[in-house]
């Protein structure tokens, strides 16, 4: 049974007023709608009611083949589920940059798609005493923002909804092996040279730099593309099993893939390697996450605000 809705008391509603009113200062107004995913510009809806954090995870997990998980790491990260939502930010890290951009919205709850705390499991028994981590969690429940990692269950839906809206943000829908409904999948496009792929990629992921390992002249048609930190099994096991002309990664260890495809191109193999960073292959799936929530819970306020690169390239 759906918990109650609770009617605004007038700090909800002053909160949502702010969430409004401070979007437009978020990245200059621009960042926020900076994915070409999003499909629509969704009006915000005066609000007149509100939802609990448990009650968007209940609906959310609801949907997800299998259900709720005994054990994931899709758990809060901080906040309690008790929360009354006064607007919600999708994004692929809660760094503290995307905690200080929700304070200033007025939001109170997070849904990351990765670690909050640097490691799959978001263990902090190591980092007592770290002066980030405890500036970080400090910065968290003075505010009282409540973050929510949804990793296992958004990539449990058939299909994968994030492997699914990268396709659908690089145009291959068409193109797309429709038997493929995990985390990887499969692509065949017009050829094209590997330089012109690259070049392709970087416009529509909006990506400075790529690291890559082959001819860039050879031929591409066959993709084999396999976003976020697959794996070595998925993205080997993959090139192994299609022969695609490209294996196209979110990130990899440097020990493990890369040297298999600098071996295969050794034994005379024509496969290419493109690594587009584990957030440029993943940023889709927040944006999907915000779409569902504006489907879903329309009187909401939520956005999605990309976290960005980490890393810069010199």
């Amino acid at each position: 049974m759906e918990k109650p809705r609770f009617i605004l008391s007038e700090s909800l509603q002053q909160s949502r007023r702010h969430f409004i009113s401070g979007i437009a200062a978020i990245a200059g107004g621009q960042a926020l709608l900076s994915i070409p995913l999003i499909s629509k510009a969704v009006p915000f809806i005066p609000a007149f009611e509100t939802y609990t954090v448990a009650q968007v995870m209940d609906k959310f997990i609801n949907e997800v083949p299998g259900g709720r998980e005994k054990d994931t790491v899709d758990t809060l990260k901080s906040g309690s589920p008790d929360s009354q939502i006064t607007g919600i930010v999708t994004t692929m890290f809660a760094t503290i940059e995307i905690i200080r951009k929700t304070i200033s919205l007025g939001a109170n709850f997070i849904i990351a798609h990765e670690p909050t705390f640097y490691n799959h499991e978001d263990d902090v028994s190591w980092l007592k005493g770290n002066p980030v981590y405890e500036y970080k969690a400090d910065l968290l429940k003075q505010h009282h923002i409540t973050v929510w990692r949804n990793h296992n269950y958004i990539h449990n839906m058939v299909p994968d909804p994030v492997t699914t809206a990268l396709v659908t943000q690089l145009g291959w829908t068409r193109y797309a092996d429709k038997g493929e409904k995990g985390l990887c999948t499969l692509v065949k496009i017009p050829a094209m040279s590997l330089k012109d792929l690259i070049g392709y990629l970087k416009q529509k992921l909006g990506v400075e730099m790529v690291r890559y390992i082959g001819d860039p002249v050879q031929s591409c048609s066959t993709l084999f593309i396999a976003p976020g930190g697959a794996g070595l099994i998925k993205q080997v096991g993959g090139a192994a099993f299609y022969h695609p002309d490209v294996l196209i990664c979110g990130e990899l260890q440097e020990w493990e893939t890369a040297e298999y495809v600098r071996d295969a191109r050794a034994k005379g193999e024509n496969l290419a390697l493109i690594i587009l960073g584990h957030i440029a292959s993943e940023e889709a799936g927040s944006v999907f996450m915000l779409n569902w929530l504006k489907d879903r819970f329309p009187s909401i306020k939520s956005v999605h605000i990309p976290a960005g690169n980490s890393l810069s390239f010199l």
